[in-house]
């Protein structure tokens, strides 16, 4: 008898249909253990380049997840992650639905924070390079960077772990009290607990608070360009002309140990609760169950610390701000958002927990999780560049309730790996390129900074453009980058 040769069936790649204007959808007759579509916010040029990587793939495999509700969704910066797609959001419904921690990822609470100033760029451009030298010397960049100013104690750690903000601003006077009414949750998770985070967590991140990290964290100096929606914009404190100032970070060491720690939790007790999964990145446990809950509590004090981080670095910038620029210059806090969370929301469908990965809520003006005085126009909503390009400040509706479980997009989205920008870009070149165009850069390494060039990223205003017309936000104002600060 001869020998039998085993033939290979390629497994068919998801294929978007168009079923709306910015929106395309993967059906649930693609694979039969779809539990709900898979859903897109694109256009043409953003929807080819998501088939490119694998986040289709990975937002079929999201679909799969024990109690997902109504779709998942992938927003116009879509690319591929750990287990979810960096820009995926999927509610799943309680008690019994799932957590997973892929859907949150390693980087917990990276969130981004918006200052702003009365202060022109026209009367100070020229002290803009002391500007970026001075953060760059209070703010500790890189990979594994510890903050010299500042360690914690267990019980201080523990504080901050199970209080958020309030801790900083009420017990250590970092900050301003008025800061609070302008964070997303007011800076705190109130699921947090200390003790589901490991020693091994606490001991990466007791003294990285007030740090930016590594690969895409950046402090930006940028300046107001363009003005979309002028009583928007006057509701938030924008002013044409205006510096500003754009922090980009989170939990840093700590919360990618306390999504390590957990994600081995999952996959050893998922057979306990009869849950398979077809990628094992998606390890999940049911909401309701102890190691659900667990996990939660830990990813919620994680959350706090990247809160935390965030305010620290604040708190020094308005210090160099003030100091090199005078008094006027002092920073107001427009508002900060997180886009690597869950949390639990009430929606049309019941009590979910939404994940949100890569992306941040875009909550409407009936919503009352926002502050009173936005209100009138929507949550503030920010979409950063690449340090060459232009940032965007949006507004969330109340249509984003029932179009993406409130949520929007974090960023641009890479569009060519870190591995892939170092071959076409030199580090030494870019930094050239842009202090030529005017934009001043403090980076230890060329090598990070090519990871991080213009190019390796999707269109930033095509983005927006799919965002806005999809009628998820509203754009508001474009601020343009003179000034950078990378890990």
């Amino acid at each position: 008898m001869e020998p039998q040769l085993e033939v290979h069936v390629p497994t068919p790649r998801p294929h978007l249909q168009r079923i709306g204007s910015r929106l395309y959808e993967v059906g649930t007759d693609f694979r039969p253990d779809m539990l709900v579509p898979a859903r897109v916010f694109a256009d043409e040029v953003l929807a080819e380049q998501m088939a490119r990587d694998r986040s289709l793939d990975q937002l079929v495999n999201v679909s799969t997840l024990r109690g997902i509700v109504r779709a998942a969704y992938g927003m116009p910066d879509m690319h591929e992650g750990y287990g979810f797609p960096v820009g995926g959001v999927a509610a799943t419904l309680l008690p019994d639905g799932v957590v997973s921690p892929g859907g949150i990822g390693f980087d917990i609470n990276c969130g981004v924070r918006l200052l702003t100033s009365a202060i022109e760029y026209a009367a100070v451009g020229d002290r803009i390079e002391a500007v970026v030298h001075e953060l760059s010397r209070s703010v500790p960049a890189g990979f594994g960077r510890a903050s010299k100013q500042l360690a914690f104690d267990r019980a201080q750690l523990d504080h901050l772990l199970n209080e958020g903000v309030p801790y900083l601003v009420t017990e250590l006077s970092i900050g301003l009290p008025e800061d609070l009414e302008r964070m997303e949750s007011g800076g705190r998770l109130p699921w947090a607990r200390s003790e589901q985070v490991t020693e091994r967590a606490k001991n990466r991140g007791h003294d990285q608070l007030g740090t930016l990290g590594g690969g895409n964290h950046f402090l930006e100096v940028q300046v107001v360009d363009e003005v979309y929606d002028r009583a928007a914009a006057k509701a938030l404190g924008i002013e044409e002309g205006r510096v500003t100032l754009l922090i980009h970070t989170g939990s840093r060491g700590l919360g990618h140990q306390v999504c390590t720690d957990w994600l081995k939790v999952m996959d050893v007790v998922m057979p306990h609760y009869g849950i398979e999964v077809p990628d094992r990145q998606l390890a999940c446990v049911p909401f309701s169950s102890r190691e659900g809950q667990g996990y939660f509590a830990a990813m919620a004090a994680a959350a706090n610390f990247g809160f935390g981080n965030r305010h620290v670095i604040a708190h020094r910038a308005r210090q160099v701000f003030t100091r090199i620029l005078g008094p006027r210059a002092e920073l107001h806090l427009v508002y900060d958002v997180a886009h690597n969370t869950a949390k639990v929301e009430e929606h049309d469908e019941g009590q979910v927990c939404v994940h949100r990965k890569g992306a941040t809520r875009a909550f409407g003006p009936s919503s009352p999780e926002i502050p009173k005085a936005y209100r009138a126009v929507g949550q503030p909503v920010f979409i950063p560049g690449s340090m060459g390009t232009a940032s965007h400040v949006l507004v969330g509706t109340d249509a984003a309730a029932a179009l993406s479980f409130g949520s929007c997009c974090h960023g641009a989205g890479r569009a060519l790996s870190r591995t892939a920008s170092k071959r076409q870009v030199h580090g030494a070149t870019l930094r050239k390129e842009l202090e030529a165009r005017g934009i001043v850069v403090r980076c230890a390494s060329n090598a990070e900074l090519a990871e991080e060039a213009p190019l390796a990223y999707k269109d930033v205003d095509r983005v927006v453009d799919v965002v806005h017309d999809a009628g998820i936000a509203r754009k508001v104002a474009r601020l343009v980058p003179v000034g950078v600060v990378k890990g």
